[in-house]
């Protein structure tokens, strides 16, 4: 190998005596020369294999690990860092590595790693909820986690876009997004006994459960989502009814007491029930996912027929209406055709009386007319007028006597007062009658106003004048001098009867005895077989012989009148 210069002496003093290379024994030991090589050495490859099994093994795990995500919880109760873990079905997925206070203070922010290939079920849909024991009304969940202790699950969906944080659920969902079914959303002033969980029915089968409700933004309903099983989702359709089946319906109505409940569970959970009414209309299309649908009180307005022409009339009261309230139907001949909207109170300052207005809506439609027209009383403003000409009146009746309940009868009463349509306030006015109880006390003060008017006075001092006269007359000589008169004349006409009982009597009696036998003698003359009888009737015989003679020569004679010349042989 070439040799290198070697480098030269450092700068300094000079060396001391003794220290100088040739006064060093061994001066004849080989030196140290520095040798340039050509190539790497071996010794190189195995840090460089470290370094490259090390990225490797690096980049292995930061491929299989996966994505971080971010979950905010009202409260982290039963969660630990680095101890809870997220499952999906009791499926370990991921663990909470840290949780931290939001900065607000108003939750808690809870960070876990989940493991790769989750990212692709991470989207807006996906939920997230601490699993530990709860129970409700509705439902027990989460009793496993007693021993294992809380932990975070997952409800996965794919729809939507990716997300890495997550407003967690304060309740698990009653509904996971892969259970077969669709979504639809019902409309109600309030929401009732509902609640999440409360079963769902369809003819008394539960079919479904509520899975949310929520107050509207403007605060006038509530939205209350509900989840229907497959596949009895297809019986839902556009013109569906639902309404409110939670717990008793009891009602006191002009109709009297009605009951009416789903089953024993829907009394303790609330429920919500469905159909489909049948009725001449179609029952449109398969409703679609999250369809609004209205939600009935009661099953009855649920298949009420929905009418949209609608006619409000006034109907002027002066008698009490203890007993109607708003929502009392209105019938025509026992059919109802419309409901009470208003009941007020009025003074009327120049007759210093009350009055009481009702305000009523009235449905038309609900009037079938004969002959294929429809809609007279919308279409043809006077027909009204005619009616209350004829004698149509409103009138208040008991609808039960047990309630009280009132309710309105338009009816025809060809004896009432002569009445007018008129107008007040807007409105058509529908002349009214009293109650029947006021018109039987009407009647009844008037007879007593007529009892008060009538002279009774008067006649009793007439009736007292007449007795006394009545009694001059008993008192007087002459009635009793008639009396004795009288007296004297029935012993006369009774000595008459006895002497007409002792002679004529059987005088009498022999001549009826005679005049029977004489009638008797005279029947067996005139019997069939009596010998005069049987005489007579030969006798007409020969007489009609005769007269049938008679008439054959006249004949003969009128076509042959030479035969009383010439006689009958013609010339013999």
């Amino acid at each position: 190998m070439p040799e290198t210069d070697q480098p030269p002496a450092a700068e300094g003093p000079s060396p001391l005596p003794g220290n100088l290379p040739e006064d060093r024994p061994g001066d004849d030991l080989p030196q140290a020369r520095v040798v340039k090589r050509d190539r790497i050495s071996l010794v190189w490859l195995l840090p460089v294999l470290a370094v490259l099994v090390g990225g490797w093994l690096a980049m292995k795990t930061l491929s299989e690990r996966g994505p971080t995500i971010t979950i905010e919880f009202k409260t982290a109760s039963g969660l630990q860092a680095g101890k809870t873990k997220v499952k999906f079905k009791d499926v370990d997925i991921g663990q909470v590595t840290q949780i931290d206070v939001s900065p607000d203070l108003a939750s808690v922010i809870v960070t876990a790693e989940l493991t790769g290939g989750t990212e692709k079920f991470l989207s807006e849909g996906t939920r997230f909820w601490v699993a530990r024991p709860r129970v409700t009304a509705s439902r027990v969940s989460g009793l496993e986690t007693l021993l294992s202790g809380a932990y975070v699950a997952i409800d996965p969906a794919q729809d939507g876009k990716s997300r890495r944080h997550f407003q967690g659920l304060a309740d698990p969902p009653v509904i996971a997004t892969d259970e077969p079914g669709t979504r639809f959303r019902l409309r109600a002033p309030t929401l009732g006994s509902l609640n999440l969980g409360s079963p769902v029915y369809y003819r008394h089968i539960q079919v479904g459960q509520v899975i949310n409700h929520e107050l509207d933004n403007d605060g006038g309903a509530v939205t209350i989502d509900v989840f229907v099983a497959s596949p009895h989702d297809r019986l839902v359709f556009a013109n569906t009814r639902f309404w409110n089946a939670s717990g008793v319906d009891f009602k006191l109505t002009a109709d009297g007491v009605s009951v009416d409940t789903e089953s024993l569970l829907s009394v303790l959970l609330g429920g919500v029930a469905f159909d489909n009414p049948d009725t001449l209309d179609t029952r449109g299309a398969p409703a679609t996912q999250d369809q609004f649908f209205p939600l009935y009180p009661s099953r009855e307005e649920a298949h009420e027929r929905i009418y949209m022409d609608k006619e409000r009339y006034l109907l002027i009261f002066d008698g009490s209406v203890r007993g109607l309230s708003i929502g009392a139907p209105v019938l025509l001949r026992g059919i109802e055709i419309g409901k009470v909207l208003d009941v007020q109170l009025k003074f009327d300052p120049d007759a210093l009386d009350f009055f009481i207005p009702v305000l009523v809506e009235i449905e038309p439609e609900r009037i079938g007319v004969a002959g294929g027209r429809a809609r007279a009383l919308a279409d043809n403003p006077d027909i009204l007028a005619q009616l209350v000409a004829a004698g149509l009146r409103a009138q208040l009746k008991t609808g039960s006597l047990l309630t009280g309940q009132l309710y309105v009868e338009l009816e025809f009463h060809k004896d009432a007062p002569a009445a007018t349509l008129t107008e007040r306030d807007g409105y058509r006015v529908v002349p009214t009658l009293p109650t029947p109880l006021e018109a039987v006390a009407t009647k009844v003060n008037r007879m007593l106003a007529r009892f008060e008017r009538f002279p009774i006075e008067e006649i009793g001092d007439d009736l007292r004048a007449t007795v006394s006269g009545v009694r001059e007359i008993v008192d007087s000589s002459a009635l009793k001098n008639s009396l004795t008169e009288l007296e004297l004349a029935l012993r006369e006409i009774r000595a008459v009867s006895e002497q007409l009982d002792s002679k004529l009597a059987p005088e009498l009696t022999a001549t009826m005895a005679e005049a029977r036998r004489a009638l008797k003698n005279a029947n067996s003359l005139i019997e069939p077989d009596a010998p005069l009888s049987v005489e007579a009737v030969r006798a007409m015989r020969e007489v009609s012989a005769a007269a049938r003679s008679i008439r054959t020569m006249a004949d003969y004679l009128e076509r042959h009148p030479e035969a009383l010349l010439k006689g009958k042989g013609g010339g013999r």
